[in-house]
């Protein structure tokens, strides 16, 4: 067990949130409020914990299933988990299907002043929930627009909660956020090919994979042939289209905020400059961009351009 393992078992709350540090993307900047930060690590804590339960990543000594009333040796049950999570998570909104108590877990406990104090709704929490219910249950996608319905629940309520949360949600900042989300996602889907390969996962769209003539058997090689870069190529132009799409919402807010949103953007704008720097060859492991290259990309993006 590792030391960070172990400190997860002894406290499942700080293990888990002490995974921020690693994220793609910052979590809570120090440059936002601290009221801001103390609710976006509460959102954080929630959505790194349920995505752990779905990818079978809870740190060993089942203490997150002894905090969800699920029998230690039923924790490796993901389904069983999310049931028993998003039954804790109802008891944050004052019932609905949990029970009259506040929840059981530290991490839902926390998310309760934040969903108070923001009139926050239930409806991103459960998506991220059923997101990760239907990875247990769907591995293939055979469409493009099965994979946008998959990341409406897998990433767009993410966004929706940020905007939630800093108090500047209007319909259209959440379409242009929803589009924002979506590339992400699939950002990280190109990033991870061999990594999701290896859970029994695909993320790219099974009739694009037989436009570019490309077998499963082709993600397991140790390097990409031409086949899997011209799709994971276009795959990234699709990402990139909807980044391009949603960059506007940076500009329609101010101060410290444009600065997350922007650094959001960037991120995408930088990983997917990093996958074509790799001859879109993602299949040794996720290309990566430096930190001088995504404080370029946030310039560009803060300055209205490209």
């Amino acid at each position: 067990m590792t030391a960070t393992e172990t400190a997860h078992a002894v406290d499942p709350e700080r293990g888990t949130l002490a995974k921020a540090a690693d994220e793609n993307f910052p979590v809570a900047p120090f440059f936002l409020p601290r009221a801001w930060r103390a609710d976006l690590m509460a959102v954080y804590g929630f959505a790194r914990l349920v995505d752990d339960i779905g990818d079978g990543d809870l740190a060993p000594g089942g203490a997150d299933a002894r905090l969800l009333g699920v029998p230690e040796d039923r924790a490796d049950d993901r389904l069983l988990m999310l049931d028993a999570f998003e039954t804790d998570l109802r008891c944050v909104f004052g019932g609905s299907g949990g029970s009259d108590g506040p929840p059981r877990h530290p991490l839902l406990r926390r998310l309760v002043p934040t969903v108070r104090r923001h009139a926050l709704t239930p409806e991103p929490f459960l998506g991220l929930v059923a997101a990760n219910r239907q990875d247990q249950l769907v591995a293939r996608y055979e469409t493009y627009d099965d994979l946008l319905a998959y990341c409406e629940l897998s990433a767009n309520p993410v966004g929706r909660l940020v905007l939630a949360v800093t108090g500047t949600s209007t319909p259209e900042r959440i379409r242009r956020s929803d589009e924002i989300c979506t590339a992400l996602q699939i950002v990280e889907h190109l990033q991870d090919v061999a990594e999701d390969l290896g859970r029994d996962r695909i993320y790219l769209p099974a009739e694009d994979m037989k436009r570019f003539h490309v077998q499963e058997s082709d993600l397991a090689a140790p390097t990409a042939n031409a086949s899997v870069r011209a799709l994971i190529a276009y795959e990234a132009a699709r990402a990139r289209d909807l980044l391009n799409e949603g960059a506007p919402l940076v500009g329609s807010v101010h101060g410290r905020l444009r600065l997350l949103l922007a650094g959001f953007v960037a991120g995408g704008r930088a990983a997917l400059r990093a996958i074509t720097a790799a001859d879109h060859d993602v299949l040794p492991g996720p290309p990566r961009s430096g930190k001088v290259h995504l404080l370029r990309e946030a310039g560009v993006v803060l300055r209205g351009e490209g």
